[in-house]
């Protein structure tokens, strides 16, 4: 399998090829933010990241879209904010597929058993060992929903 850089780099090649501005500009920011992640735990720009890693900086570079698209639309400035759109689909493409709430009950279900969570003050608790149990693949909003409702 491709390491990320490997992938953004082809990506790259084909985003020039084809004159893809929205993609080429979004894989070189995403090949910035990784290699400036690098630099800034103390590696060399050209040390591979572990996937995790990689995975914390491509959600990182997504909510910066997020909020860049909440101030385009609260400044009327909806082009601005369809660019942006675009490249959180192009960043989309390098993180794993986010579980829906029916995969992500039973993984509640036996953390609450295991930990015998039963009110609100284990939250904290079941939300750690759920986090650890979908490596990043389920929102932390959602997490927190579905655990708060199912300690209340």
């Amino acid at each position: 399998m491709a390491t990320i850089y490997e992938q953004i780099t082809e990506g790259m090649k084909a985003a020039m090829r084809g004159k893809d501005t929205v993609t080429l500009g979004a894989l070189r920011g995403l090949k910035t933010a990784l290699q400036n992640a690098q630099v800034a735990k103390g590696g060399n720009v050209h040390d591979e990241m572990s996937p995790t890693e990689a995975q914390n900086v491509v959600r990182k570079q997504m909510k910066q879209r997020e909020d860049a698209i909440a101030m385009y639309e609260k400044a009327g400035r909806p082009e601005l904010a369809e660019k942006e759109k675009a490249e959180m689909a192009v960043l989309a493409a390098f993180l794993p597929r986010e579980m829906t709430p029916e995969e992500i009950a039973p993984v509640l279900e036996a953390v609450v058993a295991e930990l015998g969570a039963s009110s609100k003050k284990d939250m904290g608790r079941v939300m750690k060992e759920m986090q650890s149990r979908t490596e990043g693949r389920a929102p932390g909003k959602v997490l927190s929903q579905m655990v708060s409702a199912r300690l209340s």
